[in-house]
């Protein structure tokens, strides 16, 4: 009689084969294969990367969306034109916005806000995100704001009207007794007093304006403000006077006009990134020759 086997005894040495010829996975002798995957765990065991500070969503500033701009009122050329900081002319309105393109901002989503030039750096709280107006950086003011980099490095000019006795001076020594003017809180006024420190008090204006007048009824000899606005106060606004000189507010420095923030600002680094980028494109420079390059013929008062 023939005897049937049962079927799972024959399966046994069948799955027990199968298993013997399965291919092993072997490690890849690849260096790229074997980085690759060292990355991929790395990049699973890791914290998912910071944000930029300096993404345009990510700025502080006082307005969500919005890069809020302060400056004088009125403000003068050639660092604006037209007294309207909104149209991009004028250097300093154009400096502002190509610092506002390189934060991400269209030139709609730029806000200007009227800032008296003495209370801009003043200590407290600010309603811009920086403020633009030919603010010297010193270290007195720095106690209360924060300032950019310098954007542009400025010099002092003498203005006098053509028939002064001062008109043809070539040195400071010669301004002794001269009656200077120069708006109140400026460097203008600072190097007055401490650079030519004539024998008499100089006369403090409110504005430039005030400074104007004052030249222009004989109130004065002579009126002092930066070398660019000097230039276009002789050459647009007061044809009758003329630049008696340029100088430096001290000795062996040069004065940089800053960004103005409110202390301890966390705007101020990516400012300072987006200038850098603006200058080391040469945008910067083509902005300069373009409001304020006619100054290489002044001479120098010593």
């Amino acid at each position: 009689m023939r005897i049937s086997r049962p079927p799972l005894l024959l399966a046994v040495p069948l799955l027990v084969a199968a298993v013997a010829c399965a291919p092993v996975e072997e490690e890849s002798d690849d260096p790229a294969a074997q980085d690759t995957a060292s990355s991929e765990s790395s990049a699973s065991d890791s914290p998912s990367a910071e944000p930029d500070p300096c993404e345009t969503s990510s700025l502080p500033l006082q307005e969500e969306g919005q890069l809020t701009v302060g400056t004088d009122s009125p403000a003068f050329e050639p660092w604006f034109s037209d007294n309207d900081p909104t149209n991009g002319k004028g250097f300093e309105s154009a400096v502002a916005y190509a610092i506002a393109e390189e934060l991400g901002f269209s030139e709609d989503q730029v806000t200007w806000v009227k800032v008296p030039f003495n209370t801009s750096y003043a200590p407290g709280e600010k309603d811009f995100d920086f403020d633009i107006n030919q603010v010297s950086i010193s270290p007195q003011r720095a106690e209360a704001v924060d300032f950019s980099d310098g954007y542009y490095s400025a010099a002092q000019a003498l203005i006098a009207l053509k028939d002064s006795d001062i008109a043809d001076a070539q040195s400071l020594s010669e301004l002794q007794d001269a009656t200077i003017g120069a708006q109140t809180g400026t460097t203008s006024l600072t190097a007055v007093r401490e650079v030519i420190a004539p024998t008499q008090d100089p006369l403090v204006f409110e504005d430039t304006n005030a400074a104007k007048q004052a030249l222009n009824n004989d109130q004065v000899d002579a009126i002092v403000a930066d070398l660019p606005t000097a230039l276009y106060i002789s050459a647009v606004e007061i044809p009758n006077s003329a630049i008696v000189g340029q100088f430096q507010v001290a000795e062996g420095q040069t004065e940089q006009f800053g960004m103005l923030f409110e202390k301890g600002s966390d705007l101020v680094p990516c400012v300072n990134e987006a200038l850098a980028a603006v200058r080391d494109s040469g945008q910067l420079a083509d902005i300069e020759e373009r409001w304020v390059s006619d100054t290489l013929d002044v001479p120098v008062l010593e």
